[in-house]
């Protein structure tokens, strides 16, 4: 009866280590999913242009650098991240907006309430862009070279240093 009363603490506290392992490795494996497509072509598309109009095409901008963020209305910490993306537009760099699961009215409510810092935005309302890209939710950034490849991938709301270390020496590499 001791010994199972002994046991019984040892195999909780190996079940805690396990679920750390396991919550450790799936963390790597989600960072690492979309961070994997670096230095490979972004994936082709065609998206319905929010506000109608003509689709928001990958081919539209062959040979620039540019950034893809993807975002949503519903998504808070797409908010927090709203003024790095207005900074960013206001330097002169080409953003566009990918509407990830969202409708079209609660984005354009969005992006009139915060300020619209994209050159276009497209709507993926069923998420099927976003898996190509390789996401795992809102927000998400990518840095598209002029060749077409995607050159950095951010997870997760852009912050001031994200902006000045991360994705503009991105750009500034992807021009070339």
């Amino acid at each position: 009866m001791n010994r199972a009363i002994a046991i019984i603490p040892l195999a909780a506290l190996l079940a805690l280590i396990g679920v750390g392992v396991f919550l450790l490795t799936r963390e790597q494996t989600r960072e690492t999913f979309s961070e994997g497509r670096i230095g490979r072509p972004a994936p082709a598309y065609s998206l319905e242009r929010l506000g109608g109009g003509e689709p928001v095409t990958h081919a539209s901008r062959e040979g620039r650098a540019y950034v893809i963020n993807v975002f949503a209305s519903w998504c808070t910490p797409c908010r927090a991240e709203h003024p790095e993306l207005m900074a960013l537009q206001a330097g002169g760099v080409d953003i566009v907006g990918v509407a990830y699961k969202d409708r079209p009215e609660a984005t354009a409510a969005f992006l009139d309430e915060l300020g619209n810092p994209f050159s276009a935005v497209g709507m993926d309302p069923e998420g099927r862009f976003g898996l190509e890209l390789g996401i795992t939710g809102a927000p998400e950034t990518f840095v598209i070279g002029a060749d077409g490849a995607i050159r950095a991938v951010y997870r997760g709301p852009l912050t001031p240093e994200v902006r000045e270390q991360v994705i503009r020496p991105a750009l500034e590499q992807a021009e070339n």
